[in-house]
């Protein structure tokens, strides 16, 4: 029962994305298994009347051999056709649903509060995303087309052998149903825990080497090069220790489908032997009997895998089915009054997974087109502040209105793609003649033009391939793609030299015009454009000034020079 309530939520995941095709899948398979069992059967029943009739020339002239041959040609086209139809229908339908399973996924983790919590733990995205995903295609591969078409098996036969006795009929289909479902289930039971370990020891191991071949010269230098190593030695261990008791659980279950086969056909064996010896049926009867028992067992053997994975299977449910099940919009934010950029009243605000306020009972109102500049020591709750503003953070009381904002963060983003894909992460709509413009307007087009590749030019991983200075004019040329509103930005120019900070600066006070401006920040220049100024301290707003106050000159004093 509690695999079923793991799973429940999944598969509503899987058949409301491709019920269709996932059914028919399950049909094609069920249809393959028919043939086979039919073929077989037919198949046997023919050799055997072919060789009784071919005992007399009398009986030989009037047999007809074309219509069962003809059928057995028929069923093995049926079968080869069943067969490739149902690989094609059932991987295509599994790939298509694990994509949307993982896309969906992605915009989950990605909403407010679960990407910083990730940045923590960065394997644990990249094995929710892959090797969990990945579990779930047993689910449906392994674990439900198996079953389906064991299931037609089990009454198929049930059906010919209750058409010949129907208490040999109702034995065959009680014993396939009670043997062939019943051994996979008591297996996935016993496998659950042990199958369980094992993920996660494969994770621990993946996760602690990377941290090892990461951090060596750290861990050198600091010691611990043999206590990590020591860590991936005990995953690796514990792995080992999960794959001997799966491989004897696979074995003994092996076993079991060996035993309960033979018992099968020996038990066919016998009762269509009886009915022979009572003249019920003949030999050609008992030969398609025999072989129908033979080839109905078989697709029963096909569950074995999906049961010993079936663990795995429910502990990647159990993982993920709460984040796909969570919302994927951002937070949703009431709109401002006309004339106003954003109202913030009595906003208390956490990290995610943090019980202490980062801001506390903090009001603010802006109006359209205003700058704000957000000033004070590290951790007094500035960057919190263009979070809850961004939306990027929810607040835990008060309310917030903003109008749609833009935030650039003091970490330029910079992915391993051309310049154009790495330019249209803030506006995948924008043609290469709105990238030229923006990538003007924030002093880089001289040097994107004079590259080879022009926009078509590769970056490295993390933007390598420009320097500091140029990362951060391409995240500008990002922000002036955006078209919001409100421009969030934390420290735009930290890192940069006097002279860079100062071409920025301008090229942001041109294009900002119109717009509304909060930036958190440290240095005069930066706070030098707002009209307004508030000074945080410990997550609440501690002194305010406008531009023509006296004291936004003495808080601007108090800011650092560059």
């Amino acid at each position: 029962m509690s695999m079923l309530h793991h799973l429940r939520p999944i598969l509503a995941l899987f058949f409301v994305e491709r019920r269709g095709v996932l059914i028919g899948g399950m049909a094609l398979a069920a249809a393959t298994v028919l043939a086979g069992i039919a073929l077989l059967g037919l198949s046997g029943w023919f050799i055997t009347a072919t060789a009784i009739a071919g005992l007399s020339v009398a009986t030989a002239i009037v047999f007809d051999v074309f219509a069962p041959a003809a059928g057995i040609r028929l069923l093995a086209i049926l079968r080869t056709g069943a067969r490739y139809g149902e690989r094609l229908v059932t991987h295509d339908a599994t790939l298509a649903v694990l994509a949307a399973l993982r896309e969906r996924l992605f915009r989950a983790h990605a909403g407010p509060g679960i990407a910083h919590d990730l940045l923590m733990r960065p394997a644990r995205l990249l094995f929710r995303l892959t090797a969990d995903i990945d579990a779930l295609d047993s689910l449906y591969l392994r674990v439900l087309v198996p079953a389906g078409a064991a299931l037609a098996a089990a009454i198929a036969a049930g059906v010919v052998f209750y058409l010949v006795s129907p208490l040999l009929g109702l034995a065959v289909a009680g014993l396939l149903l009670l043997a062939g479902l019943g051994l996979p289930v008591i297996a996935a039971m016993a496998a659950e825990k042990p199958m369980r370990r094992r993920a996660k020891a494969v994770e621990a191991l993946r996760a602690r080497t990377i941290d090892l071949v990461a951090g060596q010269a750290e861990l050198v230098m600091a010691g611990r090069l043999g206590a990590k190593a020591d860590t991936v030695a005990y995953a690796d261990h514990r792995q080992a220790a999960a794959d001997d008791v799966l491989n004897r659980l696979d074995t003994a279950l092996i076993a079991g489908f060996g035993a309960a086969g033979a018992l099968l056909l020996a038990g066919v064996l016998v009762g269509v032997a009886m009915l022979v010896q009572a003249g019920a049926i003949g030999a050609p009867v008992a030969a398609l009997g025999l072989l129908v028992a033979l080839a109905a067992m078989e697709p029963f053997a096909a569950l074995r895998r999906g049961a010993m994975e079936l663990g795995r299977t429910v502990l990647a449910a159990r993982r993920l089915t709460p984040r796909l099940n969570a919302a994927d919009e951002p937070l949703s934010r009431k709109a401002p009054q006309e004339g106003r950029a954003a109202r913030l009243i009595a906003v208390t605000a956490c990290h995610h997974g943090a019980q202490r306020p980062a801001l506390r009972d903090v009001s603010l109102d802006l109006r359209a087109g205003g700058k704000l500049a957000l000033v004070g020591t590290s951790g007094a709750g500035k960057s919190t502040l263009l979070a809850v503003l961004a939306g990027e953070i929810a607040p835990r009381s008060g309310t917030v209105e903003t109008a749609p904002a833009t935030l650039l963060t003091q970490r330029t983003e910079l992915f391993q793609d051309t310049l154009r894909e790495n330019l249209r992460l803030a506006n995948p709509a924008a043609d290469d003649a709105a990238l030229w413009t923006a990538l003007e307007d924030a002093g880089l087009l001289g040097t994107v033009a004079g590259m080879p590749d022009g926009l078509r030019a590769r970056l490295g991983e993390g933007g390598l391939g420009l320097s500091g200075g140029q990362s951060r004019r391409l995240a500008l040329a990002r922000l002036f793609l955006r078209d919001t509103p409100l421009w969030l930005l934390d420290e735009p120019t930290e890192g940069l030299d006097a002279a860079t900070a100062g071409d920025v600066l301008e090229r942001l006070k041109r294009k900002a015009r119109g717009r509304t401006l909060v930036i958190a920040t440290h240095t005069r220049r930066e706070a030098a454009l707002a009209d307004r100024i508030f000074v945080l301290d410990q997550g609440g707003i501690v002194q305010s000034a406008r531009k023509d106050d006296p004291d936004f000159k003495y808080i601007l004093n108090r800011l650092r020079q560059v």
